[in-house]
């Protein structure tokens, strides 16, 4: 009899494992179908309007407006203006954590070449009042489009979930200041302080759709850089009267190198990049100035601080050198608005991964393989004071594309390039579930 008992606990067992299994693949499945609904019927236009109507950093009103009606309609309670244009949409749904989710809005100033159907024509004032033409050429357009997808899922669906789920679109990533304009505009004191916090950005460095969790750093930390070089002008017939400032320009330029290759110890990272050189007149005169624009990259404070002050020790050392007067000598002034590293939480990284690969299985994940040192401002929100947090990255292109630019065809277009494109549904689709379930995971009921 205790045998006959034993067998039919251990059948009823299995049929309660068996049917719970069912049940979590068809909520799975269910989700995704969601997911891939709203994207035909909301999304795709969505994302179409954000592509066409792009806006440059601090300027995005029209933006931040039409993501903030997208999300008020579903019932979010939105702020708008926050920290310039940004906005801030909370839903409550009873007890449980804060869990913040950001999207940038900006575009750049490019002027689109991507041909696709489209592409962008708009036309801009630019903060030195130039007509510039702007475009989404870093995928802004698919992380707003994305962060709707989310919170238009979690609003109809908050029986799954407990807890105040934060949205934020952010201005002028691009630019710099936009996530910590918010912070100075008392942004946790305003709204809370949330206790996790997830965002990603699109990559056509990947295939398109597929999750990229890195459990350290994805993104640097960026400092930007002016030194201005002064010199005594002259006649360029009559060079040995001056002090020419492009010569001193370049040997500063050449001379910056050598703290990466020579001072820095071979294990660490950074980047030392002169983006500009500025200088002169005319053919015949040497200017009594030089403008040089850097950006330096660094995943650590100590090695921030070491790159900071060896680069205005030789700026100051190569014009002594030169004999330029000790008050001509360079200026070097560090911008306020420096990127800190983005670090992902190693354990919440590693918890997304592990619920990413069963909710959509392990080969919708790639592991990391960019080399680059692109820097990101989501860093200021979960740095100080420490909020744990994963920033990931979704795919942008197709593997067709790969696959040509390996045979010798064109090459797959960069970021920030005029050529930019993303493939939108399998990058918008897989942001907005890697997303949900990321929320689903720590705001389970």
């Amino acid at each position: 009899m205790k045998r006959k008992t034993l067998a039919i606990l251990i059948a009823s067992a299995l049929t309660i494992s068996s049917f719970a299994t069912t049940n979590v693949l068809a909520f799975e499945q269910d989700t995704a179908n969601d997911i891939a609904k709203d994207y035909q019927q909301h999304l795709a236009p969505l994302w179409d309007h954000f592509h066409r109507n792009p806006e440059l950093s601090l300027m995005e009103t029209k933006t931040a407006k039409r993501l903030a009606q997208e999300l008020s309609t579903v019932g979010y309670e939105v702020t708008q203006g926050v920290g310039g244009t940004g906005i801030v949409a909370i839903m409550k749904n009873g007890e449980g954590p804060m869990v913040m989710v950001r999207a940038d809005m900006d575009g750049l100033p490019v002027v689109e070449q991507s041909g696709l159907a489209n592409a962008s024509t708009v036309k801009m004032q630019n903060w030195n009042d130039e007509t510039v033409g702007v475009m989404h050429a870093c995928g802004h357009d698919v992380h707003m489009t994305s962060l709707v997808g989310t919170g238009r899922y979690m609003a109809e669906n908050k029986d799954k979930w407990s807890g105040t789920l934060m949205l934020i679109g952010q201005p002028a990533e691009e630019k710099g200041p936009g996530a910590s304009a918010m912070m100075a505009d008392n942004l946790w004191q305003r709204f809370g302080q949330p206790d996790y916090a997830f965002a990603f950005h699109v990559t056509a460095n990947s295939e398109a759709g597929k999750i990229i969790v890195d459990e350290g750093s994805p993104y640097a930390g960026a400092d930007t850089v002016d030194i201005r070089v002064h010199g005594i002008g002259a006649h360029g017939a009559s060079p040995h009267q001056g002090k020419d400032p492009v010569v001193i320009g370049a040997q500063i330029v050449n001379n910056l190198q050598t703290i990466i290759s020579r001072e820095l110890a071979p294990r660490y990272a950074g980047v030392i990049t002169v983006g500009s050189f500025h200088a002169g007149t005319k053919h015949n005169i040497i200017s009594d100035e030089a403008k040089l624009q850097l950006t330096v990259r660094s995943l650590t404070p100590e090695v921030r601080e070491q790159l900071l002050s060896a680069i205005k020790r030789v700026a100051i050392g190569t014009a002594r050198t030169a004999g330029v007067p000790e008050d001509k000598l360079p200026e070097v002034v560090v911008s306020e608005f420096a990127y800190p590293p983005t670090f992902n939480d190693k354990k919440l990284a590693k918890r997304l991964k592990n619920v990413l690969s069963e909710k959509m299985g392990a080969d919708a994940l790639l592991e990391p393989a960019e080399t680059g040192m692109g820097a990101e401002d989501f860093g200021f929100f979960t740095t100080q004071p420490y909020i744990p947090s994963v920033y990931f990255k979704v795919g942008g292109t197709p593997k067709a594309d790969f696959e040509r630019a390996q045979a010798g065809g064109a090459a797959v277009p960069s970021h920030h390039s005029p050529q930019f494109k993303i493939t939108p549904e399998p990058a918008i689709k897989s942001g907005v579930e890697a997303t949900v379930y990321a929320l689903l995971d720590v705001m389970a009921k």
